[in-house]
């Protein structure tokens, strides 16, 4: 009778959160220099209409905002495998030097192939995000084990290093380039478009699903590793396993939105003073949480400035930057 009465407000959570994320949807479709009533909207999602309206939701307002759902999904999920993996709770997709890898695979293709071929851009993002994710676990393993507090050391001087790519390869780009370099950079979902959510999708639905299906080996190893050994886990197969599954996820949606900073350090802990710590119950509120905090973001980032518009990740940072210093202190005082 537990379970089921804990199945059922984990089934009533997830439907409060679905409802909050469409609702946020909602409001982005309608929000904008143009507002377009909700009945247009969905007339234009139903396939009818032909007007302004209509094309401004399906070529632009939509696939943004989907592109926002994916992204903000896919990095509340890898902030709550990394929480786990590392048992710390400051980590976050980018503390791995994940992202920096990830970027300059991007920019490689955005500079010397086209910033208009996403087929190009996310599989050279993802790439870079795996080489620099395999760079940072073979230098933190010692002894065929792999330590936490290395991974995090060994990820902040490879991301340390990358950065400085970054800066060589913006500086050295064309001039006609750079500001759109650097506004991808600081965060951006304007460049979504149908294209980019067709190739984005496949990567956050395998990934988002094999952290999901990992979720008994997370639940472990916020035991201990002596502990998660002792109840018959893999460690080093599952540790791995985790590591590279978030870091690419990570990485293929650095590739479409740049490099958005603290959604997954906000999100798993919000999520998780809802639904506990049980990872099959985290990752999926994490995602819907995720997705509707970066459409809200990405919404305030378009619409709160008169003289144009903000990068969604300035808008994240904002919101993060004061919560990962509350979460510091607090930690701090732990110790």
């Amino acid at each position: 009778m537990k379970t089921r009465g804990s199945s059922a407000r984990f089934g009533a959570v997830l439907a409060a959160l679905m409802a909050v994320l469409c609702g946020m949807l909602a409001l982005s479709l309608a929000s904008g220099p143009m507002p377009i009533p909700l009945k247009d909207i969905a007339m234009a999602l139903l396939g009818g209409g032909d007007d302004p309206g209509a094309r401004v939701i399906l070529s632009l307002r939509l696939p943004r905002a989907l592109l926002g759902v994916l992204v903000g999904g896919a990095l509340a999920s890898c902030g709550a495998a990394f929480q786990a993996l590392l048992r710390n709770p400051l980590a976050d997709p980018y503390i791995l030097g994940v992202s920096g890898g990830a970027a300059v695979g991007a920019l490689t293709a955005t500079i010397f192939i086209s910033p208009d071929a996403p087929y190009a851009v996310t599989p050279c993002a993802f790439a870079g995000a795996a080489l620099s994710a395999l760079v940072v676990f073979l230098l933190a393993r010692r002894r065929s084990a792999t330590m936490p507090e290395r991974l995090i050391l060994m990820g902040v001087v490879v991301g340390a290093f990358l950065n400085a790519i970054i800066m060589l390869m913006v500086s050295l780009s064309p001039p006609g380039k750079i500001p759109g370099v650097l506004y991808w950079l600081m965060g951006y979902l304007g460049q979504g478009t149908t294209g980019r959510v067709v190739v984005l999708l496949p990567y956050v639905a395998v990934g988002s699903l094999a952290l999901f299906l990992l979720a008994r080996g997370l639940d472990l190893l916020l035991l201990g590793e002596e502990e998660a050994f002792h109840a018959g886990l893999d460690v080093e197969r599952v540790k791995t396993a985790v590591y590279l599954v978030a870091s690419l996820l990570a990485g293929s949606v650095v590739a479409v939105s740049g490099l958005i900073g603290f959604v997954g350090l906000i999100v798993p802990h919000a999520a998780r003073s809802i639904v506990g710590s049980g990872h099959r119950r985290l990752i999926p509120a994490a995602f819907l949480m995720g997705a509707a905090f970066l459409v809200c973001s990405d919404l305030i980032a378009r619409t709160v400035s008169p003289s144009g518009e903000l990068p969604v990740g300035a808008v994240t940072a904002l919101a993060g930057a004061p919560f990962f210093l509350v979460l510091l202190r607090r930690n701090g005082k732990r110790s």
